[in-house]
This record gives structure tokens, sequence and C-alpha cells, in this order.
């Protein structure tokens, strides 16, 4: 439990980061998570129109890492500062185990349409393919970070290390910062998107969110440096 604490709690400095993840990718047997770390990511350094963001969002069965399950992944990268959906991506994730009903009202997915998905190792091995040398973003991001932890240990037994951002922590900035906190319910992702003029999605579907949540991001950067010159360091990325 400690370990696993650590893994989610613990920002690493860039440098300590790069060479954890070397020494995982050299002690790991070839496979997805060996790969993952394998490939570099931007340093701080890097200008924001040259990265490349993968922005996640998972459908689960419950809030908790440790016991809850993913049913649903999607995905959509930003590259140039804009998003070509070409590189959308989406997956079911089969289960063994039956939906709780709570989760089933949520998103939609009953255990027909999950029994039909994917196995876990399979878009678990796609998934990391697909963050390789790019920046997650995901609102309130610890949610998908857990999950991914938890994953990583349960299929690979190595922990997951990534560069990531949180919409969520950036909008905070964006609406009233530490002098006007945001009221209850301001930092929910299609609050937000209403707040900055954008359409609505069909919300608790893993690909229109992650979807919601990239257009977001790019209107946070908007709002945030309206020139969109600046770097990574800037944002104040999540190392670890």
């Amino acid at each position: 439990m400690r370990a696993r604490i650590r893994d989610l709690a613990t920002f690493l400095p860039p440098f300590l980061q790069a060479r954890r993840r070397r020494r995982l990718a050299q002690r790991l047997p070839p496979g997805p998570l060996q790969a993952f770390h394998a490939r570099p990511l931007p340093s701080p350094q890097t200008p924001l129109a040259d990265c490349v963001f993968a922005v996640v969002d998972f459908e689960t069965t419950g809030l908790d890492p440790r016991r809850d399950h993913v049913i649903s992944m999607g995905l959509v990268e930003i590259r140039r500062l804009a998003i070509p959906l070409a590189g959308a991506w989406h997956a079911l994730v089969s289960t063994p185990r039956a939906l709780p009903e709570r989760s089933t009202v949520i998103h939609g997915l009953t255990d027909d349409t999950v029994a039909a998905g994917e196995p876990l190792e399979t878009v678990m091995a796609t998934l990391l393919r697909r963050l390789q040398g790019k920046i997650l973003v995901a609102h309130h991001a610890r949610l998908e970070l857990g999950f991914l932890q938890r994953l990583c240990r349960q299929l690979y037994g190595a922990p997951f290390i990534c560069t990531w951002l949180d919409t969520r922590e950036l909008a905070r900035r964006c609406v009233g910062g530490n002098e006007f906190p945001p009221r209850e319910g301001e930092l929910r992702l299609f609050n937000l998107r209403h707040r900055f003029g954008l359409p609505d999605y069909t919300a608790h579907d893993a690909l229109y969110d992650a979807l919601a949540t990239a257009e977001l991001f790019l209107a946070l950067l908007a709002e945030l440096n309206p020139k969109l010159d600046g770097r990574l360091k800037d944002l104040r990325p999540h190392t670890g």
C-alpha cells in the first residue's frame, strides 16, 4: 500500500524522472511498459507548439483505483496546438464482473456491451503505445493516473512514470486563482466548457470526454497565454 500511495503522491524533478524511466526501461522485459519508458519525454523547455499531448479519459465502475475497474478508454491527440481527429481512439475493456447499477446509470454501458470489449492486456498495450513520448492530459487527472498505476503494476509489475497536466488545475488559475477560489462545481468539465463558450457533448463517454477535455485544454492555453508562444515549463507540469 505504501508503495502505491508514494507513486500517486510523489512528483519527481525532470532529471530524476528521466533517470528513473531509463532504469525501468533497462530492467523491464520487452513489452508495452518497457517501450513506453524507453521513449524520452519532452523537456520542460520544449515550445508548446512542438509538444504532442495525449488527452485521455476513462470510464470506470467507481472512483477507487484500488478496487474499481476501467471499462472504457478514450484518447485524442493535440499536435501543433490542434486536434487531428484521425488520431482519436476508443476501446471497451471486457470484464468478467457484473457492472454496478450505479455506474451503468452514469455511463450507459451494460454488461453485454462491455462483454464485447477487448481484454485489458490488449487495451493497455495499445494505450501505452499511443502515450509514448507524449504529455498526458486529463481532467482531474489523478483518477486516470491512479488507475494507470494500478494496472501497470498488475500487468507489468512496475510503475507508470510520465509528465502530466490536469485541466482542472489549469482552470483554477483562470477562475479566480487563490484570491477568489472557484465555487462548488465551477471546475467541473462541462461547466468549464460553458464558461469558455464550447459546445455540449454527450457526457460520460470516454471518447467524447477526451475530446471535450482537449478542446478545454486549448481554450485554457489561450486564456493563460493568448500568443500561445510559451514553453512546457510555463504550464507547471507534474512529473512522476
